[in-house]
């Protein structure tokens, strides 16, 4: 008899749920949420399990590195696949989401996600962190931009290095106004310190990243552009075909067929975010600025640019460069400028 389990994992403690091959429920418990806790569980079973099914989110890739180390049959399951099997279910809990899982396990009906490695989740995590800074920078001065044109004073434009110099020039004399530039631009001195640190942290370690190293032979694609996709695709050979890096990255437009119906939307938005906008930035500049050895993929870009707008021909470059830089890392070669720009 083969058995299946579905983890909901939770901050302190984890819902679990075990089902033989008929779908009877034959133990429940609440675990907590760590790896030796976890394994002692299922261990003290006696059993061997064929599949352990637990939800991708923040502490699931390190319960799932652990419990597969241990030699448990463990998956990583996709969230938005387990959130749409879960839509018809009319009450909503940990326990019958372990439940849910547990079965979805059992039928096969799941796609597993890639864990990835801890050198990619440590890249990640540092341009999650400069990405934060650089947002509160701006939110920083664009607050005292506000206020202060509350009372007719206006920045105007101006430089990193100018810009509280304009602010303490413009609030001079308004002694309410004077203490609250004085907050602000105190906590906006201690975000740029620890922003340049950071993002002078980044440039060195593109340079020391051999993929990030490589996929920066790409004209328009800098540190942030190639530590971005290089630490998402962590392992090339997980794809089957250079071209399903489009789709995975929500970069190809939706599809609806039923009946007399058949409907193309725009691009699907699914996947990871942040590299869609790197992606999509590096279009841009390739796009409109005057970049080197890309007149093939620029040229190809602006027949569609022509054709259908230039947004478009922005996602479907950006689309184009996400399959290029993956086949850059599958074949460890450079971009090389004279290859010929076809449809992907």
């Amino acid at each position: 008899m083969y058995h299946y389990a579905g983890i909901d994992v939770s901050l302190e403690c984890s819902s679990v749920c075990l089902v033989d091959g008929t779908g009877k429920i034959l133990r429940e418990a609440k675990v907590a949420s760590e790896p030796e806790a976890l394994i002692g569980w299922f261990r003290s079973l006696g059993l061997v399990l064929e599949r352990i099914g637990l939800e991708a989110g923040p502490l699931s890739q390190w319960l799932y590195a652990a419990m597969q180390d241990a030699g448990l049959a463990v998956e990583l399951l996709e969230t938005r696949h387990v959130r749409d099997a879960f839509k018809a279910m009319p009450v909503k809990s940990d326990r019958n989401d372990a439940r849910g899982i547990a079965q979805l396990m059992r039928l096969g009906w799941f796609r597993p996600v890639h864990c990835k490695s801890i050198e990619a989740q440590e890249t990640r995590a540092v341009l999650t962190a400069r990405k934060l800074l650089q947002s509160k920078l701006r939110d920083i001065e664009n607050s005292l931009r506000g206020v202060l044109r509350g009372f007719g004073l206006k920045v105007g434009p101006t430089t990193e290095r100018t810009f509280a110099e304009r602010i303490r020039e413009l609030v001079a004399g308004h002694p309410g106004l004077e203490v609250v530039a004085q907050a602000l631009l105190e906590a906006h001195a201690v975000l740029r310190r620890e922003f340049n640190g950071l993002d002078k942290h980044t440039q060195r370690l593109a340079r020391s990243h051999p993929q990030a190293k490589l996929l920066m032979t790409t004209p328009s694609v800098g540190p942030i552009v190639a530590l971005t996709y290089a630490s998402a695709i962590d392992d090339p050979k997980r794809f089957r075909s250079s071209k399903a890096t489009g789709a995975h990255f929500g970069l190809t437009p939706k599809k609806y067929q039923s009946g007399e119906t058949d409907y193309t939307g725009r691009i699907s938005k699914i996947g990871d975010a942040s590299v869609r906008e790197a992606l999509y930035q590096a279009a841009h500049v390739m796009l409109t600025k005057p970049v080197r050895n890309c007149s093939a993929l620029k040229g190809w870009a602006m027949r569609i640019a022509r054709r259908a707008g230039m947004r478009k021909a922005k996602v479907a470059l950006a689309r184009k460069l996400a399959v290029i830089l993956h086949r850059m890392l599958a074949d460890a070669k450079p971009f090389n400028s004279m290859a010929k720009a076809s449809a992907t």
